[in-house]
């Protein structure tokens, strides 16, 4: 999930209870809970580098206690007196691990298992940056605000906002297991058609920025990839309504690629990977070698690709990466 989600979920824990364990929970929760995003740092070592480390190792499961750690004596440091070692670090546990929890739930995923395994995990039924997890956070966060001022104009005593965030947590659980639901269900319905004569290999569906009934429907057959990009649940599904991509055949020019660093790295995050080649006119002749990530767009309308120019000669003497 992106970082502003992360920030209100930590704030809304320090108050749905978290606070009880130590008086620099919220600190310490907005802290922890972004902790794992430091791996974003990683891409001023080139964008190989980028692919490979985000969301890797800061994100697992051994890191978790790790990172807690670094966080609880980081502020123990700072605060020196009257801090409560073991208060603390149970919140930037619990802060820590909601991260990948959270970043398990989108299409982009998490590789919560390294050093195991550096499989990429994801169950792709929320969206990266979702709105409504923003409002369901933010009601949870203004409501105690709102509280006061109409406690205040009657004179009542005002309530510490606890309540609010309860009912915000509970909030997004229901909201999350319904887009769980629709999922589901979406991927149930791309399983039951044929396509171009076929049975799908495998089919996948990603959720849409803020319409939780638009899905992005993949299949996978055995020589090509079909996207239906405004897959509606509330909708007949028609199974001709998809793009199709052809595979290509293998052939030098995707050799090539595939021995370049940034290539590979690409294809090990890529669960829908997509080849191109297109020739190139001219003298010098060779051809351009696209990898696209159909879970993020289409070829050449994705912030997910990654070409290269190859020459006539099998050389690969271009790479531009697009994520």
């Amino acid at each position: 999930m992106d970082n502003i989600t992360h920030t209100l979920s930590g704030i809304i824990l320090s108050r749905a209870g978290l606070n009880r364990l130590s008086p620099h929970a919220t600190w310490l929760l907005v802290a922890a809970v972004n902790a794992p995003d430091m791996d974003v740092f990683t891409a001023f070592a080139g964008p190989a580098a980028s692919i490979t480390e985000h969301r890797g190792a800061l994100h697992s499961l051994v890191a978790m206690p790790l990172l807690a750690l670094l966080v609880t004596v980081v502020f123990g440091l700072v605060a020196r007196k009257n801090f409560r070692w073991g208060g603390a670090y149970l919140v930037s546990l619990i802060g820590v691990a909601s991260n990948p929890i959270f970043d398990l739930a989108n299409a982009y995923g998490v590789r919560i298992l390294w050093p195991i395994s550096n499989r990429w995990i994801h169950a792709d039924f929320l969206p990266i940056v979702d709105p409504w997890i923003w409002a369901i956070l933010l009601v949870g966060l203004v409501a105690p605000w709102l509280s006061r001022l109409v406690s205040a104009e009657m004179g009542a005593k005002a309530g510490s906002g606890r309540g609010a965030a309860i009912f915000a947590l509970c909030l997004l659980g229901g909201y999350s297991f319904g887009r769980y639901l629709l999922h589901e269900r979406a991927v149930a319905i791309l399983d039951s058609h044929i396509y171009q004569g076929e049975v799908p290999l495998r089919v996948g569906a990603m959720p849409a920025l803020a319409n939780p009934f638009r899905w992005t429907g993949l299949v996978e057959g055995k020589e090509f990839f079909e996207r239906y990009p405004e897959m509606n649940l509330l909708e007949e599904f028609n199974p001709s309504a998809g793009v199709v991509y052809y595979k290509p055949a293998p052939g030098p020019e995707i050799a090539a690629a595939r021995r370049i660093a940034l290539f590979r790295a690409f294809l090990e995050f890529a669960q829908w990977p997509l080849w191109s080649v297109t020739p190139l006119t001219g003298p010098e002749g060779g051809a351009t070698v696209e990898l696209t990530d159909l879970r993020f767009g289409a070829p050449g309308h994705t912030g997910f690709e990654v070409s290269a120019r190859v020459d006539a000669s099998g050389r690969v003497v271009e790479t531009s990466p697009r994520f």
